[in-house]
């Protein structure tokens, strides 16, 4: 199985013209990002992807930007939902990672809304991933695995930094319902949370070592759960991030670390990590030379 990095282009103001070079110099495979909503814009955009040979995750948010419109109905985060999708797929991406619905529906309208949400991604044929995002449907554990029972074709992108500050601890103490959650794994955001907060203020730092090996716990254990389900590859997007994630200092609001120094060097502590662990515990999946594609469903 592969490990394949996507740089997030979440607090990056440029394009995939300018992110390509980023995007070689860390070895990284391709970009997650959002497609433009203009016409004309959404046309440079793939016409950028496709002259720098980038790899796609499309980033779609339903009714709303990270947090939603508290006002939009199930129906309006449907609508934008399908909007959105039929803008993606002329751009051929691996998938669509999906931060969708208010944390705020009742469970009975949670489980209906994805039992929809999934009818739409088999009606457009494009993989659709469900993040795990405070304010959104799946902003804990408990209500993530209780609507994958009613709905278990769910695909999730596993960001499981928004749980450990919602739940205010690390999930060692959650792992049955983690290991019920992990055959549902599709995309890992490689970000590191810690009890008070979605995002530690550096992964190297010594002081946060038991965040970061909790973290790569649950990685290891969605690791396995892919490789039971067939898959030839697994993507990352390491994505520590800014609008109040990054820690800055008091009165002079200088940021505490770079955000892209951090994004490669989680990169390519992870990759490192994930050959480890295949070596470890998956030797012949580590030595396995099979060239196909990942096309976003298990093999």
């Amino acid at each position: 199985m592969r490990f394949e990095l996507f740089k997030t282009f979440w607090g990056f103001s440029d394009g995939p013209r300018e992110a390509a070079s980023l995007v070689r110099a860390a070895e990284f495979d391709g970009i997650e990002a959002q497609v433009p909503a203009g016409v004309a814009e959404r046309d440079r955009f793939a016409a950028a992807i496709a002259d720098e040979r980038l790899e796609l995750i499309v980033e779609i948010t339903t009714a709303g930007s990270y947090v939603p419109e508290r006002s939009a109905t199930p129906d309006d985060h449907l609508r934008d939902l399908e909007a959105k999708l039929i803008w993606a797929k002329p751009l051929q991406p691996r998938f669509c990672n999906v931060i969708a619905g208010c944390d705020a529906w009742p469970a009975a309208v949670q489980i209906d809304f994805f039992a929809r949400a999934v009818e739409l991604e088999t009606t457009h044929g494009i993989v659709c991933s469900f993040e795990t995002h405070r304010g959104r449907s799946f902003f804990n554990p408990w209500i993530t695995r209780d609507v994958v029972r009613a709905v278990p074709q769910l695909k999730l992108t596993c960001d499981f930094s928004h749980w450990v500050v919602v739940c205010e601890r690390l999930l060692d103490s959650e792992w049955e319902t983690l290991v019920e959650l992990a055959p549902h794994a599709h995309h890992v955001h490689g970000r590191v949370g810690y009890p008070q907060g979605p995002q530690v203020p550096h992964p190297a730092a010594p002081e946060y070592a038991d965040c970061l090996a909790s973290h790569r716990r649950i990685w290891e254990l969605l690791w396995d759960a892919q490789l039971a389900n067939g898959y030839t590859a697994t993507t990352m997007t390491p994505e520590f991030g800014p609008d109040g994630y990054l820690h800055t200092l008091p009165f002079t609001n200088a940021p505490v670390a770079d955000l892209w120094g951090i994004n490669t060097w989680i990169g390519q502590q992870e990759r490192r990590h994930f050959a480890g662990f295949l070596a470890q515990r998956h030797p012949s999946a580590a030595t396995s030379r099979n060239p196909s594609l990942f096309t976003g469903e298990p093999r």
